[in-house]
């Protein structure tokens, strides 16, 4: 018998409160000319090119709004100062640490020759730069990808928010882009071995290492997003201050601009999806508010007693990296993991990644699963169990909720009720339809 066919009979019942639609308004500026922005944000940086510099762009493994368009415009901002752009991906072991399955990953984003003008040249070969620390204080050994290496100029493109890990002046972002990506999996698993406050500490390091050694990055470009995962800003950073002070600026401008769920106390927590593309742990910890590393403090808030996983993203590939934040997933969810991937995850990720990659409960339903959450988030009176639904951590601007936080709801001056309570209703099979609470339409 298949493992997950011995749960297929198990069945858990509850009484399931009644829901309801809400949007959160979030402050929300965006970056309205793309192209213009890109180019402006890195002309100052790219006098350098000369005629038919090869300059490798990074790309890296999440997904990130307009993240084609921007690549292209900083391609064609190359083009214009006479380089010749190309992608180079820039995700440590993802994609199976192949580089086959890190151009598969970068073509799940939509990221191809196609949707940026640039071809995409994968390899996981690294090159040993740098030892870092001293002897009172011995740091890891520096990778760095051979593509990288090899190009005339590098750009590094990549997202800055807060770390999923960790808390440091610098968490994710450039920094990362280019000692956890461009170091491959082999410089990935060297770093992630030093534990999250090691990689708090050597990270920015190894970043300026990389700079210093290559002696070609060029420039840094930084996405931020709001809270409705729109961009809200693009800005040029200079290879110095990757890891550092202008890197770290733009983390506090990052972490007032991320969303969070309007409560600090929910009993239970039902994630549509989960998955790589929407969060290096498959689930943000800062919105879900658990860390789940030893010997890292957790979150004061939100405190969310049972989160249950109704479905893991096709982008992920099967690539199951933090499913352990979950306590409660479906068998649907379980049955597209791919363990090789997710534990190559897990292992590379150090201590961290091997407690976020052990499987949850699994339920052979989306009513067995919520009821088993239900029933285990240690509520004396499930009459007024606190609910609420999300697609993903990414999309939280509109969710669902039950009816007893509606008192919450009304206090809330950022909330907007779209719907009166309607119960939440299950095909055939015990599964809720397809559409999440960011996409259902107004009951």
């Amino acid at each position: 018998m298949d493992l997950l066919d011995q749960v297929s009979e198990l069945r858990s019942e509850a009484s399931l409160p009644r829901m309801v639609r809400v949007r959160q308004h979030f402050d929300a500026p965006v970056v309205a000319d793309i192209d213009g922005t890109v180019a402006r944000e890195l002309a100052p940086f790219l006098t350098a090119i000369t005629p038919g510099s090869r300059v490798g762009i990074t790309a890296g493994s999440r997904g990130i709004a307009n993240i084609g368009s921007i690549l292209r415009a900083i391609g064609d901002a190359v083009r214009a100062h006479g380089g010749d752009p190309f992608i180079i991906p820039a995700m440590g072991s993802h994609g199976g640490a192949t580089a086959d399955g890190q151009t598969e990953v970068l073509h799940s984003y939509g990221i191809s020759p196609e949707t940026t003008g640039m071809p995409i040249v994968s390899s996981m070969e690294v090159r040993e730069i740098a030892h870092l620390g001293d002897d009172h204080d011995r740091g890891p050994t520096v990778f760095m990808s051979e593509t990288a290496l090899a190009a005339d100029g590098l750009i590094i493109c990549g997202r800055v928010k807060p770390h999923t890990d960790f808390r440091g002046p610098v968490e994710s972002g450039l920094a990362k882009i280019m000692t956890i990506g461009l170091g491959k999996h082999r410089g990935a698993q060297t770093v992630h071995a030093y534990g999250t406050r090691g990689l708090a500490h050597w990270m920015p390091r190894a970043a300026q290492a990389m700079v210093q050694v290559s002696g070609t990055v060029l420039a840094g470009l930084a996405i931020l997003e709001n809270a409705y995962d729109q961009t809200a800003r693009l800005v040029g950073v200079a290879a110095s201050e990757i890891g550092g002070a202008g890197e770290a600026a733009l983390l506090e401008e990052a972490k007032g601009l991320m969303a969070s769920l309007p409560f600090d106390d929910i009993d239970v927590l039902v994630v549509d999806e989960m998955g790589k593309n929407i969060s290096g742990t498959g689930m943000d910890t800062n919105i879900i508010g658990r860390m789940l590393i030893r010997g890292v403090p957790e979150f004061v808030r939100p405190n969310i007693r049972s989160i249950v996983v109704r479905d893991l993203t096709d982008e992920s590939h099967g690539n199951g990296a933090g499913i352990g934040l979950a306590d409660i997933m479906t068998q649907h969810a379980a049955r597209k993991l791919d363990l090789r991937a997710t534990y190559i995850n897990g292992l590379t990720s150090g201590i961290g990644g091997v407690q976020r990659v052990q499987l949850p409960i699994v339920m052979p339903t989306d009513v067995d699963a919520i009821c088993a959450g239900v029933l285990t988030c240690g509520r004396g009176d499930p009459e007024n169990v606190r609910v609420v639904r999300i697609a993903n951590t990414l999309e939280i601007g509109t969710i669902e909720v039950s009816e007893t936080l509606l008192d919450a709801v009304r206090a809330n001056p950022r909330l907007e009720i779209l719907s009166a309570p309607y119960p939440l209703v299950f095909d055939a099979s015990g599964n809720l339809p397809v559409k999440s609470p960011a996409h259902a339409s107004a009951h």
